[in-house]
């Protein structure tokens, strides 16, 4: 058989789409914990068979823009054609087409968020390195550079004047957004070092973590980020308190996200905003492949890994009555 997770297996289940195994490893422990049937899918490479329908269960994408730091450069286009594969059959699909296209671009992301009323920062979206600099003009300084196509932090750059910039394009640590897009933003002046990354399950809100950007602006939670290609220190896990779930949090904006996360079919996101000193919230990031910092929940007591399984497996449990509704 072509798709290597058709199995044999009868009975449907979970099966989670990704392309980085250390990501899946916390997932993978608490499908056990609940004793759910799952399978994974790795989309780094392969072969999809057209021809042959996808089998019965509940499918959890979890692609990722950043998959090509990882050698995987086309598995978001692979992921693409498995959804619409699993869409045009009717399958059940978490986070599926229409997740995917905003994961790998945040102009598509910034768009879709002011649709339902979200602030974004200003931006313009840039092709060919000789036009930044009169983008950065339109916006001013001080202005933030980074990759349309990006996930961790890549290319992101907070620069405060003309020369800067001008050195930055010189030097060897600018590189160019994987589809060649560069986002000139207006930089969000916080009156403190932190921004709030807001975890949706089931499109619905689950909690909030206040992350410290002191050290940067590389700020995935994931523990598999701990340690990058070089062995140092990822600055998000430099400090034990860079992450904390913040208790009883509450936001204007909690009803808008998740409009935008229902009209997107996303079940599954972390949404990152910023607070300048106005007090005005601007939402600058969308993660349909979330992770979670194992510290800060053992510290809240929460897990949202766990929430995920639970989601999953209730929609696994679910899914004859789905699968009977959509034929109808």
């Amino acid at each position: 058989m072509s798709t290597p997770f058709l199995d044999g297996a009868a009975e449907p289940r979970v099966y989670v789409l990704h392309e980085n195994d250390e990501w899946v490893a916390p997932l993978r422990a608490a499908f056990d914990e609940i004793g759910a049937a799952f399978t994974e899918w790795h989309l780094g490479a392969g072969v999809l068979d057209l021809s042959e329908p996808p089998p019965e269960g509940v499918f959890y994408n979890r692609m990722s823009a950043s998959s090509h730091t990882r050698g995987h450069r086309y598995a978001p286009e692979f992921a693409a054609a498995v959804l619409a594969w699993l869409e045009r059959h009717g399958r059940i699909v978490v986070n599926g087409e229409r997740a995917l296209a905003l994961e790998v671009s945040k102009v598509a992301q910034y768009e879709a968020l002011k649709a339902h009323g979200v602030p974004v920062p200003e931006t313009l979206a840039v092709v060919g390195v000789e036009n930044i600099a009169a983008a950065a003009e339109q916006i001013g300084y001080p202005l933030i550079l980074k990759h349309n196509r990006a996930g961790k932090g890549l290319g992101v750059k907070l620069l405060t004047s003309r020369g800067a910039l001008a050195d930055h394009l010189a030097s060897p640590e600018f590189d160019l957004s994987i589809d060649g897009i560069t986002l000139v933003q207006r930089y969000i002046a916080a009156p403190e070092p932190f921004i709030t990354r807001v975890e949706f399950v089931g499109g619905k809100f689950l909690y909030a973590v206040r992350v410290d950007t002191s050290d940067g602006f590389e700020l995935c939670p994931a523990d598999a980020c701990a340690i990058d290609a070089d062995n140092t220190v990822c600055p998000a896990e430099a400090r034990p308190d860079k992450f904390a779930i913040i208790k009883d949090f509450d936001h204007a904006l909690i009803p808008k996200w998740e409009a935008f996360l229902q009209a997107n079919n996303i079940g599954v996101a972390g949404i990152e905003f910023i607070v300048d000193a106005d007090g005005r919230s601007y939402t600058y990031d969308v993660n349909t492949n979330t992770n979670y910092n194992r510290d800060a929940e053992a510290k809240a007591g929460r897990h949202g890994m766990a929430a995920i399984a639970s989601y999953l497996g209730g929609a696994l449990a679910a899914y004859p009555s789905k699968r009977a509704e959509a034929a109808e």
